[in-house]
C-alpha cells in the first residue's frame, strides 16, 4: 500500500458537494489546519472518487478494511491512530477523508499543491483498485438546500457561502406560503416588473424569483440576502461569519 507522510489537511465536515471542500488557495487563516503523520493513498476509478467527493453514503467495506487503523495524526507531538482515514484519487481529483469511526466520509479535505504533485508522481505506475460499491448510478438530485454545482460555478468561497445562506432564507420564505410576502421580495429583486408581479400567484412568483436568483452572484444578490435575513439571529450569525457584523 502507498503512504503519504506529513500531510496538512483542512477538514470540511458533513459536505456532500465538492464545491464546499475548499482548495488550498481558499483556505483561511482562521481555518483549523491539522497534520496527518501518515495516511494511506488509494487510486480508484473516477466513479468511486466522484461518489466519495459528492456524497455522504456508505464507503465500500473492502476499502474500509484496507485503510483500517493505518493512518496517524500528529497532535502536540503525539502520534494518534485514526480508525478510517485515507487519501483517495482517480488521477485527476485528490481528497483526504476521515470517517471519524463511521462508514461514511464525514470529514473531507483538499491537499496543498506540493502534496498533490507528490500524489500524481506516486500513482503514475499504478492501476486503480476496483472496489465494489452500490451507488454512483444515475444523476444526483440537487435542491435549494443542496444546490446544483452549476449555480456555484465561478464563485469565491465567500460568495458560495452567502449564496447558500440566501437559498436557506428563500427556502424559509417558500415554506411560509405567503403570496403577499413573496410578491414583496420579488418586487425588491425586480422592481421594473411590479405591475406584472401583483397579478401572479404564489408559485409563479416563487419559481421566477428562484430561477433568476440561481444565476451567478452580484451586489443585487447580496442586498437581497442581507434584507431577507434581517431580524433572524441564526441567519445573521452566518452572514457575520462571511461578512463581519451587520451595520443596521
Amino acid at each position: 500500500m502507498l503512504y503519504l507522510h506529513d500531510v496538512w489537511v483542512n477538514w470540511f465536515e458533513g459536505e456532500e458537494n465538492s464545491y464546499n471542500i475548499c482548495h488550498f488557495h481558499e483556505w483561511r487563516r482562521d481555518d483549523t489546519i491539522e497534520l496527518l503523520d501518515q495516511v494511506p493513498l488509494l487510486l480508484v476509478d473516477s466513479l468511486l472518487f466522484h461518489y466519495i467527493e459528492n456524497d455522504l453514503s456508505d464507503l465500500p467495506q473492502e476499502l474500509m478494511n484496507d485503510v483500517y487503523q493505518k493512518a496517524y495524526s500528529r497532535k502536540n507531538h503525539e502520534r494518534v491512530q485514526l480508525e478510517y482515514c485515507f487519501v483517495v484519487t482517480d488521477g485527476n481529483g485528490i481528497l483526504a477523508v476521515d470517517t471519524i469511526g463511521y462508514n461514511i466520509p464525514i470529514r473531507k479535505s483538499r491537499l496543498i499543491p506540493r502534496q498533490e504533485q507528490l500524489v500524481y508522481d506516486m500513482i503514475e505506475q499504478h492501476e486503480p483498485i476496483n472496489y465494489q460499491f452500490e451507488g454512483g448510478v444515475g444523476e444526483k438530485e440537487h435542491h435549494i438546500l443542496s444546490p446544483d454545482p452549476a449555480s456555484m460555478y465561478g464563485l469565491t468561497r465567500k460568495e458560495r457561502q452567502l449564496k447558500q445562506l440566501l437559498f436557506m432564507a428563500l427556502d424559509q420564505l417558500h415554506s411560509s406560503n405567503n403570496a403577499a410576502e413573496i410578491r414583496y421580495w420579488y418586487t425588491e429583486w425586480a422592481p421594473e416588473q411590479y405591475q406584472e408581479i401583483q397579478v401572479m400567484d404564489f408559485n409563479d412568483v416563487w419559481n421566477r424569483l428562484f430561477e433568476e436568483v440561481k444565476r451567478g452572484w452580484s451586489e443585487k444578490h447580496e442586498n437581497l440576502c442581507e434584507n431577507l435575513i434581517k431580524g433572524q439571529p441564526f441567519f445573521e450569525k452566518l452572514w457575520e461569519l462571511e461578512h463581519g457584523p451587520k451595520v443596521n
